[in-house]
């Protein structure tokens, strides 16, 4: 009774904060020369965004981008709206043309092994993600041109493939830095 009430207190650790907190952050203090634990790069958040340009014309897109956002992140996301008016893009200001969701926390970790042990796999011919993604900052961006690759979206129910963007924000100063914190996570990079 009393390991039961313990199980039920004790909150579930994803496997990648786990595997962080055990070996990888002990990793990266030893190859990046850090003499401080609180130096080594860890994840921030993880931010999805799916841009529409063909929800000016059709709202019903707009609306499967969310549900799909949904389904992929396990969080509500928020529909971003456009900044100004572009005649030729026939767009008026305060429409609403894409949809975004952050991730932090507990969420962020397990949407990241989902990414890296389900998704990423199912990508016909994988050879891995480039790693030209970097901002300079140790921060990564990686396209996906279907959103079927992941398990949640029901291809059946699918209207219309979608790309989004995956922007991983890190605590890393250098590219190199995000780039080992990335691999010791298991981000499959091209060789």
């Amino acid at each position: 009774m009393a390991s039961e009430a313990k199980a039920k207190a004790e909150p579930l650790v994803p496997r990648l904060k786990k595997a962080y907190d055990e070996r990888i952050a002990a990793q990266l203090l030893t190859d990046l020369n850090l003499k401080n634990a609180y130096q080594a790069p860890r994840l921030e958040k993880i931010v999805l965004n799916m841009g529409l340009g063909e929800a000016i014309q059709n709202s019903k897109v707009l609306d499967s981008a969310v549900n799909e956002l949904a389904a992929i992140s396990g969080q509500k996301p928020v529909v971003t709206r456009s900044k100004k008016a572009i005649a030729n893009f026939k767009l008026r200001e305060n429409m609403p043309i894409g949809a975004m969701v952050t991730l932090r926390g507990t969420r962020m970790y397990e949407f990241l092994d989902r990414l890296l042990s389900a998704a990423l796999p199912r990508v016909r011919d994988f050879k891995g993600v480039s790693d030209k993604g970097f901002d300079g900052r140790g921060n990564y961006s990686l396209g996906i041109t279907e959103q079927i690759i992941f398990p949640e979206i029901d291809i059946d129910k699918i209207d219309k493939v979608k790309g989004l963007t995956i922007s991983i924000v890190t605590t890393a100063r250098t590219d190199s830095e995000g780039k080992a914190l990335l691999a010791g996570l298991g981000m499959p990079f091209r060789i």
